[in-house]
This record gives C-alpha cells, sequence and structure tokens, in this order.
C-alpha cells in the first residue's frame, strides 16, 4: 500500500534495509535463547508452576516469531496482491491459515471512490478467494462476529467522522467457519480539504497469540489455586498438630506431678526442602497410676492427611494407655487400627512406660529406631524387642524390652528423618545398614556433651546444633527423657 498523508501527521518513511537486517539477527539471537531455555522447563504437565513457566516461554517465543517475520515483510516491501501470486506455505505442524505471514495484512477503502483494495495476506486471514472483489466498508461487517458487530461500526464511524485512529480487536468468522480474532489498526486519509478521502488499516490475526495468552493465564491460574491450597493445607496441618501435640518450645510438664521425676523436653526439626509437614509426632503424658507415657513416631503421608492420622493415633494411644494396656498390647492394638482405616497408611513407632517407683522402662517398637541410653559419658542404642511396621501385616505381635534407668541417665527418642540421608518415611528398621549405623554413631559421639548438660531442654539443644543444619527431606522430631534424682 503507497504511504498515505495522515490525519495528524505525514507517514515516516521505511528504515533502511541494512537497519532492519540488524534488528532482525538481534531477534532471532534472541528467539534462540528464550527456546534454549524454555527446553530446560519440564515438559510432562505434572506440575501446575512447569506449565505455567512453560506457557511464558511459548508465548514469547510466539511473539519472537511474530516480530522477526513482520521486520522481514518491512525490509522485503509489501506483498504482491494475491490473484498475482502463490499463497505463501505454510510450515510444517501449523494449521492452514495459521502460518506467520499470513498474519498481518492491509486494506485501503476509498470514499470517494468506493474502491477497495486489499493485500493478498488480508484475503488469507479472512479466508476469501483472492479472485473475489475486496469487501467495502458498508459490506465488512458481515465477515464480523454478531456480537462484536456494533464495535467495528463504532470504531469505523469515529475514524471516518471525528478523524479518530482505529485501534481495536474484534473477531470474524471465515466461509469455513473458523473464527479469528483480528487487531484492526487504521487511520483517516485527509483531502487538500480536510474531509476523510479514504481510510487504510492494518489487520492482523491474533488468534494464536491470544490463545497463548489464555493459556498463560489459565496456568498461572492454576498454578496460584495450587499454590493457595497448598498453603492452606499447611496451615491446617500446623494448626491440627499443635492441637494435639505437647508444645516443643521449652521444657515438657507434666500437670500433675509433685516432684518430677523424669526431665522431659522436645523439639521438632523443619525440612531442609519445601516438603509438605510430615505425619511424625512425640507424646509425653502422665498416668493415673504415676507412670509415665512417652512415645515419638512417623506415618506415612503429608499435609492434612497425615496431620489427621496422627490425631487419630495419639489419640488411640493416649486412651489405651491410661487404661493401663502395655506397650506391646498397645502396638498390635494401633496396627489394627491402621489397617481397618478406610485409607491404608504405614506407621512407625516406640512406646515406653516409665515407672519412677522402680525407675524401670518397658517399652516396644514397631519398626522404628530404638532409643539411644546416655550413661556416665558414652552411649548405647537398646537391644530392639520384634515388631514391624504399624498397618504393614494383619495380626501383627508386637515384643518388649524392659531397662533399669539411673539417676542421671538421659533417654533419647527420635523419627527416622533426623538421621543424614534417611527421607524419614517409615520403613524397616536397618541396624545394620552402613548409612544408619554411622548416623546412630554420630549420635553416640554426642555422648560426652549429653552427659554434660544440665537439663533435658539443653540436651535437645545439642542435638537440634549438630542435626538442625543438614539436608534433610523431611521433617523429624526428637524427645529426651533425663533421669532425676
Amino acid at each position: 500500500m503507497p504511504p498515505h498523508l495522515s490525519a495528524d501527521r505525514p507517514a515516516a518513511q521505511p528504515p533502511g534495509r541494512g537497519t532492519v537486517d540488524a534488528l532482525i539477527t538481534q531477534t532471532r539471537r534472541l528467539r534462540g535463547d528464550v527456546d534454549a531455555v524454555r527446553r530446560d522447563v519440564p515438559g510432562d504437565g505434572s506440575d501446575p508452576q512447569d506449565r505455567w513457566q512453560r506457557a511464558l516461554y511459548d508465548l514469547a517465543l510466539h511473539q519472537l516469531n511474530d516480530l522477526d517475520e513482520h521486520l522481514a515483510q518491512l525490509r522485503d516491501g509489501p506483498a504482491a496482491p494475491a490473484a498475482e501470486t502463490a499463497p505463501a506455505p505454510v510450515p510444517a505442524g501449523e494449521p492452514q491459515g495459521e502460518s506467520l505471514l499470513s498474519r498481518v495484512g492491509s486494506a485501503e477503502w476509498n470514499l470517494l471512490t468506493d474502491v477497495a483494495r486489499w493485500s493478498g495476506e488480508l484475503y488469507e486471514i479472512l479466508g476469501r478467494d483472492p479472485a473475489a472483489p475486496p469487501l467495502t466498508l458498508d459490506e465488512l461487517p458481515s465477515l464480523v462476529h454478531d456480537e462484536d458487530r456494533p464495535l467495528l461500526t463504532t470504531m469505523v464511524t469515529d475514524c471516518l467522522v471525528d478523524a479518530k485512529r482505529i485501534d481495536g480487536e474484534f473477531r470474524i468468522v471465515r466461509p469455513d467457519g473458523g473464527v479469528r480474532t483480528v487487531h484492526m489498526m487504521g487511520e483517516p486519509v485527509l483531502d487538500g480539504d480536510g474531509g476523510t478521502a479514504s481510510m487504510w488499516a492494518v489487520l492482523r490475526d491474533v488468534s494464536a497469540l491470544r490463545r497463548s495468552q489464555r493459556a498463560v493465564s489459565e496456568t498461572h491460574d492454576s498454578f496460584q489455586r495450587r499454590r493457595h491450597q497448598a498453603q492452606t493445607e499447611h496451615r491446617l496441618a500446623v494448626e491440627l498438630q499443635e492441637a494435639v501435640l505437647p508444645p516443643w518450645r521449652g521444657t515438657l510438664r507434666l500437670p500433675h506431678q509433685g516432684r518430677p521425676t523424669l526431665d522431659l523436653a522436645a523439639h521438632r526439626l523443619p525440612p531442609a526442602t519445601r516438603t509438605p509437614l510430615g505425619g511424625d509426632w512425640y507424646d509425653t503424658l502422665e498416668l493415673s497410676d504415676g507412670e509415665t507415657l512417652l512415645s515419638v513416631g512417623d506415618l506415612t503421608g503429608h499435609g492434612v492427611a497425615a496431620a489427621s492420622g496422627v490425631a487419630m493415633l495419639l489419640g488411640a494411644v493416649r486412651g489405651m494407655a491410661m487404661a493401663g494396656t502395655g506397650p506391646g498390647p498397645l502396638l498390635s492394638w494401633l496396627n489394627q487400627l491402621l489397617d481397618a482405616t478406610a485409607q491404608p497408611a504405614l506407621g512407625s513407632a516406640v512406646c515406653c512406660r516409665y515407672r519412677p517407683t522402680t525407675r524401670t522402662l518397658v517399652w516396644a517398637q514397631a519398626g522404628h529406631p530404638a532409643p539411644l541410653l546416655f550413661r556416665g559419658g558414652t552411649g548405647r542404642r537398646l537391644d530392639a524387642p520384634d515388631g514391624v511396621l504399624l498397618g504393614a501385616t494383619t495380626g501383627a505381635s508386637y515384643g518388649e524390652a524392659e531397662v533399669t534407668l539411673e539417676t542421671g541417665d538421659v533417654l533419647l527418642l527420635h523419627t527416622a528423618g533426623l538421621l543424614p540421608g534417611d527421607c524419614g518415611s517409615p520403613r524397616p528398621s536397618e541396624a545394620g545398614s552402613g548409612e544408619e549405623a554411622a548416623a546412630v554413631r554420630r549420635l553416640l559421639g554426642l555422648a560426652p556433651r549429653l552427659g554434660a548438660a544440665a537439663t533435658a531442654q539443653d540436651c535437645v539443644r545439642v542435638v537440634v546444633e549438630e542435626f538442625g543444619e543438614g539436608a534433610r527431606e523431611d521433617d523429624a522430631c526428637v524427645l529426651v527423657a533425663r533421669v532425676e534424682a
């Protein structure tokens, strides 16, 4: 289309070919860089954030492709009329009408002669037969979607009557029934007396661009909903755990003890990653016969499901312990409880009853790391009685072990996630494995520092200083009981 005198300024002269070539080179280099980064984003669609990032990269590449082709058109000049040239080839994998070269077309409507001129690209965009005459301004609305015709009428009227620029989008319905979104920009061309002689416009098929933008918006919304849901679930899980677990900040106090027989302290260590809250727990409870219940454990799963499962287990543990059930039978009942739940789960646990009158500790375990006993500056792991994971098999029985404690002894119970390299999920205890044995030796190496500690809280602080900064994949709990005189 030849340049026109616009309503407010003369048309700008096109830039030199060398300048446009330099812009094309820069665009293609940037496109290659963006594509290289895009390929590193997982494309399996499993993560909402990955889908959102990939959609953004796709949109950026789409726009850079358009920019590359627009600059090429600027460098090469206007295309020949559609009747004089073959349609541009469609790149492999793109549907007809979606080629980059067919996305921008131009038109001029002469109001004095009622003659219209269309570029070949505009015929491609609108799906019209190149041999057919261009539509006049009065006929153009026949291609527009019913809902968008008033918009087009308003834009054209404002342009012709008030000399306003056209800048808007509307949908057109092609003869094959396909619907496209077209962005139209145009201006009136004035004659020597200041009257409107004609109107020219550039029309761009932005259908694919709008689809990409919708994909970005939808994946972003999905990611935001997923993140909000995760934050809500995490908050609920934390609130649920805090409601059922004893407070871990500071020394644990049993409510009805006169002179304390055990100095108790506990701590929860968060994961180093963004893993949701797991099913680790610890518990202490003063029983009606004067004994003290100590327990730690881990339930499979994360988030609200794991926290609600922990609440169920702790309610059962406390109820059976208050009824006088010993550690071994108590774990047997817990195993049946997990086996009967609607959503199967596995759990590990250590359950202990301490008798202050004889300083006797009776304990049982279900696939869980055994307690560590520190005395006189040295430490050892207690020999574990038989016991399988909770929920692993129907009708499992759990043995009991007994040990006599002395004044000043430190008993350390922990969940598996405390140990480096352990994911923290319940699994059969493998005391002989090299990794776990090394981790236990590291814990036992704290014996001199634990023996010198004045309180259970000081003992917990020593453990947290040693293990709190590790690359832990899951949360973990540590419970310390120090025998008082």
